[in-house]
């Protein structure tokens, strides 16, 4: 599929300051490969990714030639290896969170990496940075922040955003090291938490697992009941972390409330909306997300709900002062550059990273592009196709599935574990839809997330009608 559209011509061995012609060529190439994949996705079928061969294996893992190579055969490489991936961009893929990959992201990053700009410090790109600035203020007014103190910063995903927001809050509420302080989570909390929370040097028993309820959110009573134990036991809580959209059912957690314990008890309030926070966009997320705005933190990665190429993500703090103090650092070599009095932020106080390039326009020119409302239109008829999903899964006799809070949808087939799995491999065996697999309450459970901006009634009706086929042969065997 990824090699369909590669133009032949000759061939093209250009060096490292290619000249207009070659530079002409490589693009036109470029070009012919991007429409060839973006066309071919809608009858793309979904395999499974197959594994390599010794001899595969081997090839791919050759160092680099001394002597030049061919552009036309390296970016044939290049396309029977994506080819050999786990489809994530095309219509009919439901596992995981779909990255819809938008192409005018990838045009962005096209741009973004020819100019080659530097945007860490904001005197070296003013207007590159202001522009990513609108990108980050705009955000925060959706969510409801405060906007003489909010702030955010672009980054490559929530697992970094996480860091620094855990970062941020340490700084606020404990000062620093050492490490002392207590984190809520609960059993669907993402993996990035006890990631980042081991980076930051909290030891494995700093995190307390908070019980869900049978929607499988945060209870936000139990959570009060450890917050008020731990501090009797000597413990300091300092940080809560709220889920908009968990990755195993999509279940928001009841954040208002959760908010008010935290402010109750004076931690910070981090919320994780990986998923769910495009969905905020929207008359009916901006419902079920509601408490949002109470957060000291939040992460989003735009490379899920708003469809843009992996690597987009963005983390938003109440104030930015906390996560300025826990990130900012100087050094000789930047005497030259007057860092004070400025109208702009420096990003590279507000992340991990010194080095860094235009990672703002990915976001900012898909949105001045499209206009916000195509991605509104887009989400609206997400949360509709999952509507759809669930009124038909609960139709197929022998399938229980939870309401879903946005667009995954969880179920599982009566009969145990191996059954589910049974399901999984039939449904995939038809090659038209792609779905995963997670644990709820203890048992194997299929999710089918609706995510990708390609995907429309026409895929989820195959979707279902893959299930359906499944159900029934794998019920009545």
């Amino acid at each position: 599929m990824c090699s369909d559209g590669i133009a032949p011509g000759p061939a093209l061995r250009p060096g490292l300051e290619p000249r207009p012609e070659e530079l002409a060529a490589l693009l036109e190439a470029a070009s012919s490969f991007v429409a060839g994949f973006v066309t071919s996705m809608e009858e793309a079928p979904v395999p499974e990714p197959t594994p390599l061969g010794s001899e595969e294996l081997t090839e791919l893992l050759a160092p680099p030639a001394e002597a030049p190579g061919e552009f036309g055969p390296l970016l044939e490489t290049f396309g029977a290896a994506a080819a050999r991936a786990t489809e994530t961009t095309g219509p009919d893929t439901f596992a995981y969170f779909p990255g819809g990959g938008l192409i005018t992201g990838a045009v962005a990053e096209l741009l973004s990496c020819t100019v080659n700009r530097y945007t860490g410090l904001s005197s070296m790109a003013p207007a590159l940075v202001a522009m990513e600035q609108s990108v980050i203020r705009w955000l925060c007014g959706e969510f409801g922040l405060p906007e003489a103190t909010a702030g955010g910063v672009i980054t490559t995903g929530a697992s970094t955003g996480t860091l620094s927001a855990l970062l941020a809050a340490r700084e606020s509420l404990l000062g620093g090291p050492p490490h002392t302080g207590v984190i809520y989570v609960t059993e669907h909390t993402h993996l990035c938490v006890a990631k980042a929370a081991r980076i930051a040097g909290f030891p494995l028993e700093s995190l307390r697992t908070v019980p869900v309820d049978g929607r499988q959110r945060m209870d936000p009573e139990a959570a009060e009941r450890l917050i008020v134990a731990d501090r009797a036991a000597g413990r300091t809580p300092f940080l809560l972390v709220g889920t908009a959209g968990t990755t195993s059912t999509g279940a928001v957690d009841p954040l208002r409330r959760l908010a008010a314990t935290t402010r109750a008890h004076q931690l910070w309030f981090h919320i994780d909306a990986a998923y769910g926070g495009g969905f905020q966009l929207t008359e009916r997320g901006r419902d079920r997300l509601a408490g949002i705005e109470l957060a000291d933190s939040v992460v989003l990665d735009p490379h899920k709900s708003l469809f843009l190429p992996y690597g987009s993500g963005v983390l938003l703090v109440r104030d930015a002062r906390p996560l300025r103090a826990a990130h900012r650092a100087d050094a000789d070599y930047l005497q030259d550059l007057d860092r004070t009095g400025r109208l702009l932020p420096d990003y590279a106080d507000l992340g991990t990273e010194l080095s860094r390039g235009y990672r703002g326009l990915r976001l900012w020119l898909p949105l001045q592009l499209h206009g916000v409302g195509a991605f509104r239109t887009a989400l609206d008829e997400k949360l509709d196709l999952a509507d759809v999903v669930h009124r038909e899964l609960r139709t197929l006799p022998g399938i229980e599935t939870l309401p879903p809070d946005l667009t995954v949808l969880a179920f599982r087939a009566s009969g145990g574990d191996a059954v589910n799995q049974r399901l999984l491999e039939a449904v995939h065996a038809a090659g038209r839809a792609r779905l995963t697999s997670t644990r709820v309450q203890g048992h194997h459970t299929l999710r089918l997330c609706v995510l990708n901006h390609r995907t429309h009634r026409t895929h989820v009706d195959a979707a279902l009608k893959a299930v359906r086929r499944a159900a029934e042969q794998v019920l009545s065997s």
